[in-house]
């Protein structure tokens, strides 16, 4: 896929390098939780867009776009995405992970280059050491952050991608849904669903107007 990286997740990987990082190199180091605030953070999700028609080898895009409707600063505001990837029990794998989507570039503003040259597949700035996990740091009231992920389907089917709003990286800034009352209110999650065909859509030229016309996208397996 042009040299991109691919992008695997898989539940309880966040979990597990989540307590390494808190436990720091050697048992000597700060925990990375030692300066974010503990508390509750009021966000919404106020656009969740991503094709639910598409094909292999054609970029789609995914965008989030997170509202901080609280009073108060997110620490963080961070998304989750579970999964751009499958299991495979295909023997002699080098991993039984295999990508659904490649990632070709992944939330937050692209590094500047110091020379002339050809970036391949770059991150972001919102990358974080979570291979699932993007943030684009803190966030004031009334202000949004926007998550863009481009992204290359690799794989034919009917797939669903999960993702997860939090406002820290540590657990202890909780993000909820709900100003009214913490109590009614819960973790910021969405779904999206798509269907990748085996290759793009038929087009043609009408040769009354010479405008080009979409067909329809091939029947997935």
């Amino acid at each position: 896929m042009r040299g991109r990286r691919a992008f695997t997740t898989y539940p309880g990987a966040c979990g597990a390098c989540l307590a390494l990082l808190l436990g720091g190199c050697g048992g000597g180091g700060t925990r990375q939780d030692a300066h974010e605030p503990k508390g509750s953070f009021a966000v919404q999700v106020t656009k969740a867009h991503f094709p639910t028609q598409q094909s292999v080898a054609r970029e789609a895009r995914m965008v989030l776009q997170v509202r901080n409707t609280g009073t108060q600063t997110v620490p963080n505001v961070a998304v989750s995405i579970d999964s751009f990837a499958y299991r495979s029990d295909y023997p002699n794998l080098a991993s039984n992970k295999r990508p659904i989507w490649v990632l070709e570039t992944g939330p937050g503003a692209l590094p500047r280059r110091p020379v002339e040259s050809e970036a391949v597949s770059p991150p972001g700035g919102g990358q974080t050491a979570y291979v699932n996990t993007w943030a684009l740091g803190a966030l004031a009231p009334g202000h949004t952050g926007t998550f863009v992920w481009r992204v290359m389907p690799v794989k034919a089917g009917r797939y669903t991608v999960h993702y997860t709003v939090a406002t820290g990286l540590s657990g202890r800034a909780r993000a909820l849904v709900d100003l009214r009352s913490v109590a009614h209110g819960g973790p910021a999650v969405g779904h999206f669903t798509a269907e990748i065909a085996p290759r793009p859509p038929a087009t043609h030229v009408d040769p009354e107007t010479g405008q080009v016309v979409p067909g329809a996208y091939p029947l997935t397996p």
